[in-house]
């Protein structure tokens, strides 16, 4: 009885232990299913279809291969919501990342009187040491603050010659911001005149590199007007300025669209500048030139708040009495008027005596007619050496007595105002200066009238006709690069570079080409050239390359010795792959041996738009100079 009390008890211990195990099994396994289901349906809901989950027991494992690594920590954290976080096992892979894109090389370059400034990052292969050398040759060792990074990538073809070019556009801008990319440049500087603007603009666009954007914000501060001139005609020609000077755009527009009123056809100049006596300019210009209008003729000279205007020969007393009386009373305050009606021509007068001075194109100056003393004389020819050259000037002026007591600082005045023409005539009498020619500077005629406004006063009478030519411009008048390769080819379509037989050396005959090449480039400034050398197809393709590579480096040495820019030519040797002529017979091989100046133009690179510029207005008022970006112009 008591053995089988023992065996009862025991079997309803194991009985219960079965039972409980069978049942912490299938609570198990409910958790895992029930966290497993909860946690994919999380994982599904979101898009993270790539993870697979997996239980066992309490843990739950994540598996599969993550597209980027924010993506795992994602499905980790979602797993977390669902279940305990500590029972999550990561067991998730990450994608292999894509090449990493290289870095956007681009320097700063900052240029004021403290020094230079260099900001950014460059390719880990830049000579450092190079760079810091070639800024010292081009800007006479100014100082330099080398501020860079680098990175060890590989960098655009563009991205040298981006750079060689904006150190060489340094070595131009005293005070410049240059910021350079791969694939644009863009610079913004300041310049003393707008002669200097024009020059500068002109010689950075033709030494562009190719394939390289450009964009040029060069300023020139407004000049200082002294004194503030304006002078308007109407004669036997027509309606004109002969100078003209407002002080905003706002009166440069106003005091032009009077001018058209009264019969101005061409478009006019007007100098925007500082110094204007009052800011009713315009209102005063206005009013003085419908005057002129009203009268049919004569001229009106501002110099500064003084106004004189001069009636033509003929006016009728009334007409003048009104229509100066009008301009006297309708003048702004401050202005004061001078009202001249010329009395009519007595031809009983003896003649007035005369000075002339006249400047050939050849840059002989002749002067001849009257002066006061010898001393004058002599002063005179002084003064004229020492405006044109000692040599080129022939005095014939004879002294003559009973000459007005201003006589001398009227014709020392008539050779100042010739030193502004490129060739012309300066007539002076009694009772006129006259000042006739042509020039290379578009604002001479206004620097002559106030020239003369400020050393004769603004009631004197005289006249200006100065023409501006284009030719004579030392900037407009420059060849084109087209132009350029056009006169070298017609230099050697008649002679030939020859080289001495199997050598780089050129023949005795090639120095006067040479020098001819070099009269041409010298004037045609800094263009983008190559210099091609060409051989027969005599001797091994190796050493033709290297023969005609050679030839080539050989003329650009010359040129150099002759003292022409070559930062901007390049030397190639093609040797006997671009022949023009048959290699079979003695004269084809004579023509293919040949040297070649090709002009290098860019290819078209079209224009993007950066989010920066599409934020900025166009024509936004109170700008120096409007930023143009352009590839590379051809010209």
């Amino acid at each position: 009885m008591r053995l089988s009390s023992a065996f009862t008890i025991a079997g309803t211990f194991t009985g219960a232990a079965v039972l409980a195990v069978v049942a912490a099994g299938f609570a198990v396994s409910a958790i895992e299913d029930s966290s497993r289901r909860a946690v994919r349906d999380t994982l599904d809901r979101v898009g993270l279809v790539w993870a697979d989950v997996d239980t066992d027991g309490l843990q739950l494992f994540l598996a599969g291969t993550a597209p980027s690594e924010a993506l795992r920590f994602k499905a980790l954290s979602l797993a977390g919501t669902v279940v305990d976080a500590a029972r999550v096992i990561d067991q998730m892979l990450v994608e292999d990342a894509a090449d990493i894109a290289p870095p956007r090389f681009a320097i700063e370059i900052l240029r004021n009187d403290s020094g230079i400034s260099l900001i950014g990052l460059v390719p880990a292969a830049t000579d450092r040491e190079k760079l810091l050398a070639d800024i010292a040759s081009e800007t006479d060792d100014v100082t330099v603050a080398d501020l860079l990074d680098s990175a060890d990538y590989p960098y655009p073809e563009t991205w040298p010659a981006a750079l060689r070019y904006a150190v060489r556009s340094l070595g131009k801008l005293p005070r410049a911001k240059i910021s350079v990319s791969a694939d644009r440049v863009e610079i913004k500087a300041m310049v003393d005149s707008t002669e200097a603007q024009r020059r500068i603009e002109t010689d950075l666009a033709r030494a562009a590199p190719d394939n390289v954007r450009l964009a040029l914000a060069i300023s020139a501060p407004r000049p200082v007007i002294t004194p503030f001139t304006l002078r308007f005609v109407i004669d036997e020609t027509g309606a004109r300025f002969d100078s003209c000077s407002a002080d905003t755009e706002e009166t440069r527009e106003r005091i032009l669209r009077a001018a058209g009123k009264a019969g101005v056809q061409s478009k006019a100049h007007c100098v925007v500048g500082m110094g204007v006596p009052s800011p009713q300019w315009a209102r005063a210009a206005e009013l003085a030139i419908a005057a002129v209008a009203d009268l049919g003729g004569g001229t009106v000279t501002f110099s500064d708040a003084d106004v004189a205007l001069l009636a033509p020969e003929g006016t009728s007393q009334s007409l003048f009495d009104d229509v100066a009386g009008k301009l006297e009373a309708e003048l702004p305050e401050v202005f004061a008027l001078t009202a001249t009606l010329p009395p009519p021509p007595d031809a009983a007068q003896p003649a007035a005596p005369e000075f002339v001075a006249t400047l050939s194109p050849e840059g002989q100056v002749l002067i001849r007619g009257r002066v006061g003393s010898e001393t004058s004389r002599e002063t005179v020819r002084s003064f004229a050496k020492a405006r044109f050259s000692s040599d080129s000037v022939h005095l014939t002026a004879r002294v003559a007595e009973g000459l007005p007591r201003d006589w001398s600082i009227r014709v020392l005045t008539g050779l100042e105002a010739l030193s502004y023409l490129s060739n012309g005539v300066v007539t002076v009498t009694p009772d006129n200066f006259g000042v006739q020619g042509n020039t290379g500077r578009k604002s001479a005629s206004a620097e002559i009238a106030q020239f003369l406004a400020e050393k004769l006063g603004e009631a004197e009478k005289y006249t200006i006709d100065v023409t501006y030519k284009e030719a004579l411009d030392p900037v407009a008048g420059l060849p084109t690069p087209d132009e350029c390769e056009a006169q070298i080819a017609a230099i050697q379509a008649g002679r030939k570079i020859n080289f001495e037989p199997g050598s780089a050396k050129i023949d005795a005959q090639g120095a006067a080409i040479m020098d001819d090449i070099a009269d041409v480039l010298k004037k045609c400034g800094e263009i983008r050239m190559e210099i091609g050398g060409h051989t027969d197809s005599q001797g091994s393709e190796d050493m033709n390359v290297q023969l005609s590579l050679a030839r080539a480096r050989a003329v650009l040495d010359e040129l150099r010795m002759r003292r022409v820019l070559t930062s901007s030519i390049d030397a190639k040797g093609y040797g006997e792959s671009v022949p023009i002529a048959d290699n079979g017979t003695e004269e084809g091989r004579e023509t293919n041996r040949r040297i070649e100046f090709r002009l290098i133009r860019p290819e078209p690179v079209a224009d993007q738009q950066t989010a920066l510029e599409s934020l900025e207005e166009p024509g936004e008022e109170g700008t120096e100079a409007e930023e143009t970006t352009q590839d590379k112009p051809t010209e």
